[in-house]
């Protein structure tokens, strides 16, 4: 993924009390999100685990310049980073997949944010459909990756990341939920091929909203209400465990190492959650929360992002290999349903207790 340098933060125990219930500063003119009390670390070079061949270096300035706004509202995931940097001997991180949420409506679904990574190599995969959140998804692979992986291509240091976008279908929502978000999204459709500039921003592509239409969506759909505030904010990243070089590489350790650290981890469905075929076992903190400020000067908390862990472990024909042998192309590629269900809970009420 991305290079950057973890400074000392101030100190662990002074760092963990913000973490989901951030201690924050009076929102700013130019964003509507208050910014945390901390200042956010600069992190050591972070590598992804999915190779690439050949990308271009605006590629790997957009993924930088996506971080950027994500760390800086999201003390969670920048305590998380530093405390599994620390345990595992400041060794680089490998973030295996970037997340973002849209509408799907007025050219604001996945098509928006997807066509940037399209039109720098990625390439569309496997669609996910989650019908009873009325959701869709598609996940992209990087540029050069083959069946049998790519030739190590650094990000910095390190390779490119997956890219997983999904899309809330705005069409099943009922009516009031559809008049609210064709309010905002039909100011954005001219702008929506732009959608990448949002993000980098920290910027919402449609006018501030209001507490009362946020209301009125996170009735029906959490997902929607923090997609309005939010925008294409990046959802989430998730580091590669299987790549970490401590005892902390499989993923049970982890989340214990992490929850005694003081760590809310997503309970939805169990701490771990499983693919059915055993292969791909995921992890997510819960959401940090933050102060809104809506149309009319109303200030409420509202989720934000999250940070994700997962394990792809070596697919059954290549177990005999040494494991200095095992690239990644060796291991459970994609994602499942079952798994990113639970995942989208990070920013649930029941999670996050921001209701």
């Amino acid at each position: 993924m991305l290079k950057t340098m973890i400074t000392k933060l101030s100190s662990s125990s002074t760092i963990a009390t913000t973490c989901n219930n951030s201690q924050l500063l009076p929102a700013s003119s130019s964003q509507n999100f208050a910014r945390p009390a901390l200042r956010p670390p600069r992190y050591r070079a972070m590598a992804s685990a999915s190779a690439s061949s050949s990308e271009s270096p605006l590629l790997r300035s957009f993924l930088s310049a996506v971080t950027k706004p994500y760390l800086e509202k999201n003390q969670t995931a920048v305590l998380a980073m530093k405390l599994i940097q620390d345990q595992d001997g400041e060794e680089p991180l490998c973030f295996d997949h970037f997340a973002f949420r849209t509408f799907g409506i007025d050219g604001c679904g996945i098509s928006s944010i997807a066509q940037l990574f399209l039109d720098l190599g990625y390439e569309a995969r496997d669609e996910l459909r989650f019908p009873a959140k009325k959701l869709r998804a598609l996940w992209f692979a990087p540029p050069g990756q083959t069946s049998k992986g790519a030739q190590h291509n650094e990000l910095f240091e390190g390779p490119l990341p997956r890219i997983f976008i999904s899309e809330l279908l705005v069409e099943e929502l009922s009516n009031d939920a559809q008049t609210v978000i064709s309010k905002y999204t039909r100011n954005a459709a001219q702008l929506s091929k732009h959608a990448a500039i949002a993000s980098i921003l920290n910027s919402l592509p449609w006018p501030t909203p209001s507490a009362q239409d946020y209301k009125i969506l996170a009735r029906e759909s959490e997902y929607a209400a923090w997609t309005l505030v939010n925008g294409y904010a990046l959802n989430h990243l998730t580091i590669s465990v299987h790549q970490l070089r401590s005892q902390i590489k499989k993923i049970t350790e982890l989340n214990n190492f992490l929850q005694a650290k003081g760590i809310k981890l997503n309970s939805e469905g169990g701490i771990l959650k499983v693919s059915p075929d055993g292969g791909l076992l995921q992890s997510s903190t819960v959401a940090d929360s933050v102060l809104f400020s809506f149309a009319g000067d109303e200030i409420l908390r509202v989720p934000a992002s999250y940070i994700e862990f997962a394990e792809r472990l070596v697919l059954e024909k290549y177990l005999d290999l040494p494991a200095s042998e095992i690239q990644e192309w060796h291991r459970r590629e994609g994602f499942e349903v079952g798994n990113a269900d639970k995942i989208f809970e990070s920013t649930s009420s029941n999670q996050t207790g921001v209701h």
